[in-house]
């Protein structure tokens, strides 16, 4: 290789090294990335193969002249799927999101009624639940009133269960709404959020429903946004202790959220927890989309806007009742990593 060549090269793979340095987080600009991006792997390519000029030039001349129109075709062709595609993926993408926005209007109007258990509170605490009435039952018991003399609630989204969560959320005296349908932990925290920004509450949470998370460490996950430390922090399960968990599911999640370091300047260590607590006034900025795995795209959203992200050690423990939600761990995998492509290129 000679030395222009691998001057060429050593300057490429700085460009699209700087590229994501630069357009993260905050910075994020799609046209610019895709610009620079595309310019510095055109520099990579060539630098290693130059001879890849010959070979376009030879192609689009067309000759000899049976081949040439073969390849236009398929050039033309491909284009034009292509362009249909992200066409119908946009449509697709717009009809799910007005969707989205109706159902969260409907359980917004359902709650109405029951404003005034909440709308006196400093702290809310939003529960998606899908048939987790026998760990409610143990979990709702035990969680807070009050925090640093903070007024504590809880809204329960019962994401379409089909067992007596509702049942179950009401006789612990805290509000429930329900989704008709099972939509994800996603959509059911955005209607949380919704009914928070509603209400005028300075301090969220969200935590799951199936007990894994201790209510005794809610005061841990929001005393940095008490102190105005940050505006969203995730509760590690890395930095405290885990239950055990399969070796995939364990290589995953330090996989992932080395991914979402790199494409956003964090130094997060654990990507996938749902137990975290935010100011409202700053989630409610969030574009956030995702029916599932909505963990990764807090994070991702939350560096765009800019807002101070944080962790706090916590503890998880064993399921003592019914089965996880999430599915096998290499279709879990699957999910988390397009939920987390897709929050970061949108």
């Amino acid at each position: 290789m000679s030395i222009l060549r691998l001057v060429g090269l050593i300057i490429g793979l700085l460009g699209l090294f700087i590229t994501f340095i630069v357009y993260r987080g905050p910075r994020w600009k799609r046209r610019n990335f895709l610009f620079w991006g595309f310019f510095s792997l055109s520099l990579i390519i060539v630098s290693i193969n130059p001879d890849v000029l010959n070979t376009m030039a030879k192609t689009l001349k067309l000759e000899p002249q049976y081949r040439g129109r073969v390849f236009f075709l398929l050039i033309s062709s491909n284009i034009i799927l292509w362009f249909l595609l992200l066409y119908f993926k946009t449509r697709f993408d717009e009809y799910r999101y007005q969707f989205d926005l109706l159902i969260r209007k409907l359980g917004q109007e359902e709650i109405e009624n029951f404003t005034e258990q909440i709308a006196d509170k400093d702290i809310v605490i939003i529960i998606p639940a899908y048939n987790e009435a026998e760990n409610l039952k143990e979990l709702l018991p035990r969680i807070p009133t009050k925090i640093k003399d903070k007024k504590v609630g809880v809204i329960v989204v019962d994401d379409g269960s089909s067992d007596n969560t509702r049942d179950v959320v009401i006789q612990n005296g805290y509000v429930v709404v329900q989704n008709k349908i099972n939509r994800g932990q996603g959509a059911a925290s955005r209607l949380g959020y919704d009914i928070l920004v509603k209400n005028n509450i300075p301090v969220g949470v969200t935590m799951d429903a199936d007990n894994q998370d201790l209510p005794e460490e809610i005061e841990i996950l929001v005393e940095p946004i008490l102190n105005n430390e940050f505006d969203l922090v995730i509760g590690s399960r890395i930095l405290g202790k885990s239950c055990k968990t399969t070796f995939l599911r364990g290589f995953g999640i330090r996989f992932f959220t080395r991914i979402i370091n790199f494409v956003t300047g964090l130094k997060l260590t654990d990507c996938s927890s749902g137990f975290k607590a935010f100011k409202v006034e700053e989630i409610s900025k969030l574009n956030l989309r995702e029916e599932q795995f909505q963990a990764s795209e807090v994070i991702i959203e939350a560096a765009k806007k800019g807002l101070r992200i944080g962790e706090v050690p916590v503890t998880t423990v064993e399921r003592k009742y019914g089965t996880s939600k999430k599915g096998p761990d290499l279709k879990y995998g699957i999910f988390f990593a397009k939920t987390i492509l897709k929050s970061w290129w949108r």
